[in-house]
């Protein structure tokens, strides 16, 4: 089973409350029977034209290529229930999200994906995006086991994130099909 306990890397910012599954990821973009190409269509209304021209956006701004940190405001992931949007997101290369809030839903399914979405202060937050929007190298560290958030200048911030589901990340027991696959025997 594969823990997550510490999450460190490059971060990229989504402004704006209450941004919803299908901003992250349009319906038309679901119709696809893999995730596999899920990371190319994050944002794609934000991101291109209707012709297809990109128009700017972090998702396309090179200096945020590679970013694995996701900051974001409140209730990011509401509307629909659907997977497709956190499996974009870590298919574009994002292993964790910080924001003031998420739906419910939404930080379920990213649990399920592995992927922590953990809760910071709003002036926490934004104190960060600014960070990272003037500095796009500034590497940020999420720690589980100290549930904390370390920006480069070694300021600590204390994180939020449900106990189970901080409990299953750390222990590797997010992954329920990697469990049933390696008790296969009891299972069966």
């Amino acid at each position: 089973m594969n823990s997550i306990t510490r999450i460190q890397g490059r971060a990229i910012t989504h402004r704006g409350n209450e941004v919803d599954t299908d901003a992250i990821i349009p319906a038309r973009y679901m119709t696809e029977i893999t995730f596999a190409r899920m990371g190319e269509y994050v944002f794609a209304n934000e991101r291109f034209d209707d012709s297809g021209k990109a128009k700017p956006h972090n998702f396309s701004d090179p200096r945020f290529k590679g970013a694995s940190i996701l900051l974001v405001n409140k209730n990011f992931g509401c509307g629909s229930s659907r997977e497709h949007a956190p499996q974009a997101l870590l298919r574009w290369g994002i292993r964790a999200i910080a924001g003031e809030s998420f739906a419910k839903i939404f930080a379920g399914n990213c649990a399920a994906l592995g992927i922590p979405a953990v809760t910071l202060p709003g002036a926490v937050v934004g104190d960060l995006m600014a960070l990272v929007e003037k500095d796009p190298g500034a590497v940020l560290t999420l720690d589980l086991e100290k549930k904390a958030v370390t920006a480069p200048s070694g300021k600590v911030f204390p994180l939020e994130i449900p106990e189970t589901t901080r409990s299953a990340l750390v222990t590797g027991q997010w992954d329920s099909t990697g469990m049933l696959v390696a008790n296969k025997a009891k299972v069966a």
